[in-house]
């Protein structure tokens, strides 16, 4: 069996190398703003992340309590994932270049994490999608915390990782985004968090009617 920790690793690297609203954010800011600026946006993006896994995860266990619950809600957190896999599938993709939007005086440090938390946190998609993770990994472990602990601390510390290394190189990732790349790119990410909400599923069941 797969450690907690490199499982999350897996779901962050899959999640990381997924085309949103967050990463061109990233990206742009790294490109005009410089890699501390981009730095900064990722750390305000992790810290949301952290907060919103916590969040959920707290919730998690308070609806978990019952037996029947960790196995209604692990089902439906797989059909979330697959529900978000068929999305980013078939998601159409729009690049818009607003350098002329953004400011010509440089924010303080504060600013661009302050932007990275709220314009995650403020995503509802964000919200739905750490929630269904979070409520079908609590299923999948059960009783074992110490794991879901580590499988989100994997998922988390490959993200932020991931981010300050796209932020590094940035200006080379430009000539990358163009429509029909980042839309394969999606294809693949779509169909890998497909699969890991048919895996869900299938761990919920199998803990469920204890069939390993």
């Amino acid at each position: 069996m797969i450690h907690p920790f490199v499982e999350g690793a897996i779901l962050g690297l899959t999640i990381s190398v997924l085309f949103g609203p967050a990463l061109f954010a990233l990206l742009q800011t790294s490109i005009h703003r410089g890699f501390r600026s981009g730095a900064l946006l990722a750390i305000g993006i992790f810290i949301s992340d952290v907060t919103l896994v916590f969040l959920c995860f707290v919730g998690a266990l308070q609806i978990l309590n019952n037996e029947y619950n960790k196995l209604f809600f692990g089902i439906v957190s797989g059909f979330l994932l697959i529900g978000f896999g068929i999305a980013t599938y078939t998601r159409k993709i729009q690049i818009e270049n607003d350098a002329n939007g953004l400011e010509k005086k440089k924010p303080g440090w504060l600013t661009y994490i302050l932007k990275g938390y709220f314009m995650n946190i403020a995503n509802p998609f964000a919200w739905i999608f750490w929630m269904g993770v979070t409520v079908g990994v609590t299923s999948n472990y059960g009783e074992k915390t110490h794991d879901a602990m580590l499988f989100f601390a994997g998922v988390l510390f490959t993200i932020v990782t991931t981010d300050i290394l796209k932020v590094y190189v940035a200006k080379k990732l430009k000539r990358f985004l163009k429509p029909e790349n980042i839309s394969k790119i999606n294809k693949f990410v779509g169909v890998l968090l497909f699969a890991f909400g048919i895996i869900m599923i299938v761990r919920v069941l199998a803990y469920h009617f204890k069939w390993f």
